[in-house]
């Protein structure tokens, strides 16, 4: 069973009791802006091992009488069919997936904002696909005279041609599916239309990482920019901070660098001086107290600095990222003293290719391998072949393994793999392996006749939270079947063959 570094109770206790002071402080209607992911944050659940992926969402739940949500997207992210790594669709599908989230925990869901719209078929059509299902939706332009024109930009030119957005509640949450989805400016140009209206409002901002109370080289504020190495985000101290209060507190660049003029425009806006006095003092961050075991955390955050060079290393070689990200991703790892086989699964993959090539190198040349590594720590591989994929071969070994299953015993009707690779080929015209989703499939079809299979199906969910490595670069199906199983796989970055168009 993995270790638990981080208490996931005290995280959801001390973060509520410290928003509802801010809702509770008299200074109007509080503007939350969401850093990271509110729904499944699994980057914050494996560098921080026992905190609740929806911990988040869950502490709104706690709220929902006070609460509203306003969701951002970037119109460019629309146009350029953005991606959402750790689920593989795009950012406009995860927009509507999110209003399914919050809806299916009781949150109100207030509108989607389409922030610096421009008119292109694809933000249209997604604007025209959200009203006609009810959802309000708004289009905010560029901010005229951002960044540096502040009296430009608090005015009618300004936020001021942004239409307000109608809100109700004291907490109005303020999300996207992810960086640069214009938060920030949707925040700030509410909080000019309340002021503008006579009301009283204030912007603060809930974000995880970096965690401002740990060491600027802590493993887990590291690992937070290896996540982001393609925004270019990098962490320091917080000078405004360290200035007003002679305590070290660690931010970001981004927010660092911002902070003079957002300071500018708040006061601008709210024609106060009394206001934040650092870019931490807009954070409503209390992870750092509910972690219970630093070494855990520590550990966990190494291997995620792992995992990100090696899903960096194949973005990379399929002209995703660029060649300076990737020696980012590369100078992290370095920095504590990882390298990619501290990933144990990858030495077991690549050692038993090399078992199989040294056996026979004519038939293993291009074999693929794929290992796993199952909770009781025991690692199992499986190798490509003309019937199966890789993966597919290492989950069913994995299953049979956790079933007590002995490994050389058939536990799919041969007959019903020949089935299905003739109806793939004559009907699809797809000679491929099975893949990983069509031999599960392929087993479900024979635990009707041998209970043997239906034993291996039933320990499909033990394999949630494993990590796992492959080879060669998975097919998007494939890739995506495992993340369906909750298997944390990576690859390494050579394909399986010299195709250039694969599904």
């Amino acid at each position: 069973m993995r270790k638990q570094g981080f208490s996931a109770e005290k995280y959801i206790e001390e973060q509520s009791k410290y928003i509802l002071e801010r809702i509770n402080s008299g200074e109007g209607r509080l503007y939350l802006e969401f850093g990271g992911k509110l729904v499944e944050d699994k980057h914050a659940m494996r560098v921080l091992p026992g905190f609740d992926e929806n911990a988040k969402i869950k502490l709104l739940q706690k709220m929902s009488d006070k609460a509203e949500i306003i969701i951002c997207i970037y119109a460019g992210d629309i146009i350029k069919s953005k991606t959402r790594q750790d689920f593989g669709i795009t950012y406009d599908l995860e927009v509507m997936r999110l209003i399914d989230e919050f809806r299916s925990y009781d949150l109100e869901v207030n509108s989607v904002v389409v922030t610096r719209y421009e008119d292109a078929p694809s933000v249209n059509q997604f604007i025209a696909k959200l009203e006609r299902r009810g959802i309000r939706t708004y289009k905010h332009m560029f901010t005229k005279g951002y960044p540096t024109d502040v009296d430009t930009i608090v005015s009618e030119e300004g936020y001021g041609a942004n239409p307000y957005i109608e809100v109700t509640r004291p907490l109005i949450v303020v999300t996207g599916p992810g960086g640069g989805s214009g938060k920030l400016a949707t925040s700030l140009s509410q909080v000019y239309h309340e002021y503008s209206r006579g009301r009283k409002a204030r912007y603060a901002k809930f974000e995880t990482f970096p965690i401002w109370n740990l060491p600027l080289k802590h493993p887990v504020n590291i690992a937070y920019e290896a996540a982001t190495a393609d925004l270019k985000d990098k962490n320091m101290i917080d000078p405004f901070h360290l200035e007003a209060y002679g305590e070290t507190a660690v931010n970001y660049n981004r927010d660092v660098d911002a902070f003079p003029v957002l300071r500018r425009i708040l006061h601008k806006i709210t024609g106060s001086d009394e206001g934040y006095k650092s870019p931490t003092d807009m954070g409503v961050n209390r992870c750092g107290f509910a972690i219970t075991d630093d070494e855990v955390c520590r550990e966990a955050a190494k291997q995620e600095i792992v995992r990100r060079y090696l899903i960096a290393e194949c973005s990379y070689r399929k002209g995703n990222i660029d060649a300076a990200t990737l020696e980012r991703c590369n100078l992290l790892m370095e920095e504590v003293g990882a390298t990619k086989y501290d990933r144990p699964v990858v030495k077991a993959a690549e050692d038993y290719v090399e078992v199989k090539r040294a056996e026979d190198p004519v038939r293993y040349e291009n074999v693929v391998v794929s290992a796993i590594q199952l909770p009781d720590g025991s690692i199992v591989t499986g190798r490509s072949s003309r019937r199966m994929v890789a993966t597919a071969a290492m989950v069913l070994n994995a299953i049979k393994r956790l079933a007590g299953i002995q490994d050389d015993m058939l536990i799919i009707s041969p007959t019903i793999f020949e089935s299905m690779t003739k109806t793939k080929v004559g009907v699809f015209h797809d000679k491929s392996s099975l893949n990983l989703e069509e031999v599960i499939m392929a087993l479900t079809l024979t635990r009707l006749t041998n209970p043997f299979a239906e034993l291996a199906l039933r320990e499909i969910p033990n394999l949630n939270g494993c990590i796992a490595h492959c080879t060669a670069i998975l097919s998007d199906k494939d890739e995506q079947a495992l993340k369906s199983l909750g298997i944390d796989i990576t690859s390494n970055p050579e394909f399986s063959n010299n195709n250039l168009y694969s599904k």
